[in-house]
């Protein structure tokens, strides 16, 4: 498979590690002192109010379970839809994260009103023949996904392979058609920040719409460094090419005050064009229930009972 690189370069495994590794280095020093100054930013009341509800609309909101069955997937489209049953004004989520079998059961509960998105390519390991993850992701687009998250073969990456990485991401977004292709690192498991950035300037090579911290089952998942390098690599993908390419921290994202740290960090890396559902996510199952808790307590003076939100 032949493909041209950014510069005009037919992609080769040596042409892509010498763009890859011509990179600049990440300064982890600075990159965990810059995450850590911006998440002691204070905003004010009237800011976070907003804040809350852009993070609301910026949810994937998430089931990725063994156990997962059509009811428990029905309830979490309804509650994607609305949020909030007591208050209209609480916007609904951008999109429901779901496995590619339960796509079909997704798309029927939220009709045209949410996007679903359905891991895919072996989720979450990516151990599987390159066939097989092709047609897992055609399955998924043919059920009614229009958004695939997709994960990247480690090994293979780690391994030093990033012609393979590279072409396996350019077919799977073949397979997408018109549905817009996720790609996720497994950040905890690439090792330094170095290889962080790498594995996002890849991605955008071959093609994603999106690009993911995080499968959410390995530890450590989403932190801010690491968004923080991801935000990075799509600002400077954008001053390149033109090309804007959104991002999705996923895994570990449960408060709302954990939220706003990360728009922040937007904000300030990247500035308010990406501070848009298209172009930012949370990847979460729990992040909505804290948010919607922070909102009540906004707007009334204090917190709601215990069963103010659903146990998800």
């Amino acid at each position: 498979m032949n493909v041209a690189l950014v510069d005009g370069v037919t992609a080769s495994n040596s042409a892509l590690r010498r763009f890859l590794h011509g990179l600049p280095g990440v300064d982890q020093v600075g990159a965990d002192s810059r995450a850590a100054m911006l998440s002691t930013r204070s905003i004010k009341a009237s800011a976070k109010e907003q804040a809350i509800d852009l993070a609301i609309s910026m949810v994937d909101l998430t089931t990725l379970e063994g156990m997962d069955t059509p009811g428990k997937v029905r309830a979490m489209c309804a509650k994607a839809l609305r949020p909030d049953p007591s208050s209209a004004g609480v916007p609904h989520v951008a999109a429901v994260c779901v496995y590619g079998d339960m796509a079909g059961i997704a798309r029927e509960a939220v009709g045209d009103v949410l996007h679903v998105a359905a891991v895919a390519t072996a989720f979450p390991s990516g151990r599987a023949s390159l066939n097989v993850k092709l047609q897992d992701t055609r399955d998924a687009v043919l059920a009614g996904a229009d958004e695939i998250d997709m994960v990247i073969d480690r090994g293979a990456f780690l391994a030093g392979r990033y012609l393979e990485v590279f072409e396996e991401i350019v077919a799977v977004k073949e397979a997408c058609g018109s549905a817009h292709l996720k790609v996720i690192f497994e950040t905890g498991e690439l090792r330094t920040y170095d290889n962080v950035r790498r594995a996002s300037w890849l991605a955008m090579l071959a093609g994603a719409d999106f690009i993911k911290t995080s499968t959410g089952k390995v530890s450590p998942a989403a932190t801010l460094p690491v968004t923080l390098i991801l935000l990075e690599a799509v600002r400077d993908w954008h001053r390149q090419t033109g090309s804007l390419v959104g991002v999705k921290p996923a895994g570990g994202i449960r408060t709302a005050k954990d939220a706003i740290r990360y728009l922040v960090l937007v904000n300030e890396t990247c500035g308010p064009t990406w501070l848009t559902p298209d172009l930012f996510r949370f990847g979460a199952s729990t992040l909505l229930n804290d948010l919607l808790l922070q909102r009540q307590r906004m707007a009334t003076g204090h917190y709601s009972g215990p069963d103010y939100v659903t146990i998800d």
